[in-house]
C-alpha cells in the first residue's frame, strides 16, 4: 500500500496459475501469435492514416513562443511535417493540466529524433507564453512550447470551446458534439510542401492520444497493468507534488 499525495492506493489482490518453465513459455508464445497480429493490425491502420486525405491551412495562424512572434509555417522549422500537441492551459491558469503533464513528461528528447525523420514538435496551448514558459522552467521540459492567444487555432482544432458552448455542451470534441469543458487535449499533424502550402493531415484526441504516453504503454506491460479502476488518472500528480 502506498500514499499518494494525500491518498492511499493498494494493489489489487491478483493471482494467475503458477506453471513449469516450459508451460510458461507455452503460453507466452500462444500468446505472441495475437500480439503479432495485432502489429501487424497497427501497421495497416497507420498505412491507412497515411492514405486519408488532407486539408488545405488558409488562415494565417500566428503564435507567442521563444523566438517571439511565429506563424504556424515558422514551427516547421525547415522541417516538412509538424506534430501539435494540444496541452490543456486556459488563459487564466497559473498550472497546465495535470493530465497533460503526465503526458509531457514522456515527451523530453524526442523532439532530437523527430527532427532525423523530417519533423518538428510543439505543444500548443491558450496560456500566455511567459506563464507557459514558467510552468515549463518548473516541470524541467526542454520542448517547444508556443501560446495560439489570441487566434483561433485551438478553436478550429476543436480542443477549446466558447462560454455558450460550454453552457449547451455543445462542444465539437472528438468527431462529435457534447463537450462542456473549457479545453480539451489531442495531437494534430500537418504537411508542408516545398511551395510553403500547409495542410493539415490528421487529429486525434481523447483515447486517441494514449499511444504517445510511453509511461501508460510500459504499464500496459505489466501484471497489474494502469491499476485504474472505475477512476481513470485520480492517482495522476505533477511530478513534483508526488
Amino acid at each position: 500500500m502506498t500514499s499518494v499525495a494525500g491518498s492511499t492506493q493498494s494493489a489489487p489482490a491478483i493471482s494467475r496459475p503458477v506453471v513449469s518453465h516450459e508451460a510458461w513459455l507455452e503460453a507466452r508464445k500462444a500468446f505472441l501469435t495475437k500480439e503479432k497480429e495485432f502489429t501487424r493490425l497497427r501497421d495497416e491502420l497507420s498505412r491507412e492514416r497515411r492514405d486519408l486525405p488532407w486539408e488545405r491551412v488558409e488562415k494565417p495562424y500566428a503564435f507567442d513562443g521563444p523566438n517571439g512572434r511565429e506563424t504556424l509555417a515558422d514551427l516547421f522549422d525547415d522541417q516538412r511535417q509538424l506534430l501539435v500537441y494540444h496541452f490543456m492551459f486556459a488563459p487564466e491558469a497559473s498550472e497546465g493540466c495535470k493530465h497533460c503533464s503526465f503526458w509531457a513528461d514522456t515527451f523530453n528528447g524526442i523532439d532530437v529524433h523527430l527532427k532525423h525523420r523530417d519533423t518538428s514538435f510543439v505543444a500548443i496551448s491558450r496560456a500566455p507564453y511567459p506563464t507557459l514558459d514558467a510552468f515549463k522552467r518548473r516541470m524541467g521540459w526542454g520542448f517547444k512550447w508556443v501560446s495560439s492567444a489570441p487566434s483561433d487555432f485551438n478553436y478550429d482544432y476543436y480542443v477549446s470551446f466558447t462560454p455558450e458552448e460550454q453552457a449547451a455542451k455543445s462542444g465539437y470534441y472528438n468527431y462529435r458534439k457534447g463537450e462542456s469543458m473549457p479545453d480539451r487535449e489531442g495531437v494534430s499533424a500537418f504537411y508542408k510542401n516545398d511551395r510553403g502550402e500547409i495542410y493539415h493531415t490528421y487529429s486525434t484526441y481523447a483515447r486517441g492520444i494514449d499511444i504517445v504516453n510511453g509511461a501508460y504503454n510500459f504499464l500496459d506491460l505489466t501484471a497489474l497493468g494502469r491499476n485504474e479502476g472505475d477512476s481513470p488518472q485520480s492517482w495522476v500528480r505533477y511530478h513534483d507534488r508526488y
